[in-house]
């Protein structure tokens, strides 16, 4: 099925590109959303009277992003969860519960904004890229721990889960002290 796109499309094309697509795609995706029109002559002339206005409203929309990107770009939100000793969480950070965490922070980040290809499933500092507009990308670093000192912690750069690492030495102490205190109760 080929459409007109109505603004830019990631991996698609360009605004006013005449493109082919996937029948399901533009009925359920593209159509819907007011990102495309089926490629009809009626369409097309249609698409052209309203260029200059598409183009305006896309360059507004546009300025606002890239005005919240300034603010967000790089900056770092803190989200409290339970987890093992080893640094797995009891469940995971999804898409929701970061765009909820960028909202609670002041921003306004729609689910479908944070990019998050899988759950985040471990403690630590997570990358996270937030598409504000289809040409103004951001990062955001996600700090996930147990508590808010640890947080601190982990944003110093100090490891969230450390190892207690006991020698064959300290195991062998610990071995003779106990034998030689129940060689005594006897």
């Amino acid at each position: 099925m080929q459409v007109i796109l109505l603004e830019r499309v990631a991996k698609l094309g360009q605004m006013g590109d005449v493109v082919n697509v996937k029948p399901g795609f533009a009925r359920n995706f593209l159509l819907p959303k007011g990102k495309a029109l089926r490629a009809t002559e009626e369409n097309r002339k249609r698409f052209e009277t309203q260029r200059v206005q598409l183009e305006a409203r896309n360059l507004e929309l546009r300025k606002e992003a890239d005005a919240v990107g300034e603010k967000l770009n790089g900056h770092q939100f803190v989200i409290i969860r339970q987890a093992g000793e080893m640094g797995q969480l009891y469940g995971s950070v999804a898409a929701r519960d970061l765009s909820d965490l960028l909202t609670a922070g002041g921003f306004s980040v729609q689910r479908q904004q944070v990019r998050l290809d899988t759950p985040i499933k471990t403690l630590g500092l997570h990358t996270v890229p937030v598409d504000l507009h289809p040409e103004v990308e951001v990062n955001v670093v996600i700090n996930v721990a147990r508590s808010k000192d640890e947080a601190e912690r982990q944003a110093r750069g100090e490891a969230a889960v450390v190892r207690e690492e006991t020698s064959l030495e300290d195991l062998g102490l610990e071995v003779g002290a106990a034998l030689a205190e129940s060689e005594g109760e006897y």
